[in-house]
């Protein structure tokens, strides 16, 4: 459905509705049209930066965010707090916490913040269905290098739109979705729930990593039955790969040795890379250490046995048109099934400090 032209008095009415809540509610008899659009931008612009602070769990990051300094993301915050005449945060505990009303201020903001960034957008995409705002979550082991390749393609093609990509533990990225915080999740095993809707994106066959000089690397194909009583590094338990990683040993009477577990792929390389133990993995993500002698990888002997991905999102919410460009690309991008030519490492960081 094609969106309406909205006046421009139509904007600014719906622009005042969201910020009337903000406080100074004389503030509209005091300036005019134009330096109240102002005063409401730059208001809900410190909202925006509170609510990345309490989102990100760090002041640094937040300000990474949103292009600032360090300092001033912390003004914005002690000034917000300065107008209310309240503590939000707690900031002689390590992490800072949330006062109680700082939780109520944030569960506030952030519709806020989410009202306006749809307003933007709406009107943004009355000129260009190219433009717009995206927020994607991610588990980490859809390929950190493959990513941040892809981000790097997706701007140029659409040099106009704002994509923030975040990378969390599974169940958040499923939670980050539902709330509002993403548009898009990139998940392994992706399930149709009543709120999410799935879709498709591919697959990855799972294989033996192992350190360089591990007897298996002698082998062109390891048996399942050959991982019998080797010392393991696993994913933690209650996480989707896991289950199904000891559903498949099981099937096989495999015994193996959890020497180690983690919530994350890039932690485990690490683990085997000084020879912790072997795992079983999603070839592509460990293409850039495999092709730099860091790790070996053996197939397994067994049919392939794969790991679907896919993207959600809400069901009563239509994607937008951006978004529905980033969903095609992702289908369509082959690259992904090719070896990086990038640490992964350096992928993440670029990835958390860089807003296309």
């Amino acid at each position: 459905m094609a969106f309406q032209p909205l006046p421009s008095v139509n904007c600014l009415r719906r622009l005042r509705d969201i910020c009337a809540r903000l406080g100074k509610p004389d503030v509209e008899n005091r300036v005019g049209n134009r330096d109240l659009t102002k005063h409401y931008t730059m208001q809900l612009k410190s909202l925006r930066i509170f609510c990345d602070v309490v989102r990100r769990r760090s002041f640094s990051r937040a300000a990474d965010d949103n292009s600032i300094s360090q300092s001033s993301a912390s003004q914005a915050v002690h000034q917000l707090e300065e107008q209310l005449g309240v503590q939000l945060l707690d900031r002689s505990k390590r992490p800072f916490v949330l006062t109680t009303e700082g939780e109520r201020y944030y569960d506030g903001c952030r519709q806020l913040v989410r009202q306006y960034a749809k307003l933007v957008d709406e009107v943004r995409t009355l000129h260009d269905e190219t433009a717009g705002r995206l927020n994607v979550a991610s588990i980490y082991s859809v390929g950190l290098a493959h990513m941040s390749a892809f981000m790097r393609k997706f701007s140029a093609a659409y040099p106009d739109a704002q994509v923030r990509l975040e990378y969390l533990h599974p169940d958040r990225v499923a939670e980050a979705v539902e709330n509002g915080e993403a548009d898009l999740g990139l998940v392994s095993y992706p399930e149709e729930s009543r709120q999410l809707h799935a879709l498709p994106w591919r697959s990855e066959s799972l294989v033996v990593v192992c350190h360089p000089k591990h007897r298996l690397t002698k082998r062109s194909s390891v048996p399942l039955a050959e991982l019998a009583h080797e010392s393991f590094v696993g994913f933690e338990s209650g996480l989707r790969i896991r289950a199904e990683i000891d559903r498949l040993l099981m099937v096989n009477k495999v015994d193996v040795n959890i020497a180690i577990e983690f919530d994350n792929i890039e932690t485990i390389k690490r683990a085997i890379e000084i020879n912790e133990g072997i795992s079983l993995l999603p070839e592509p993500t460990v293409a850039w250490e495999t092709s730099s002698g860091l790790l070996a990888k053996i197939p397994l002997a067994e049919a392939s046995i794969e790991r679907p991905l896919g993207i959600i999102h809400r069901r009563d919410r239509a994607v937008s048109p951006i978004g529905n460009q980033f969903i095609q690309m992702l289908q369509s991008e082959s690259e992904f099934r090719a070896a990086p030519i990038e640490s992964p490492i350096m992928s993440l960081r670029e990835t958390y400090t860089r807003v296309v």
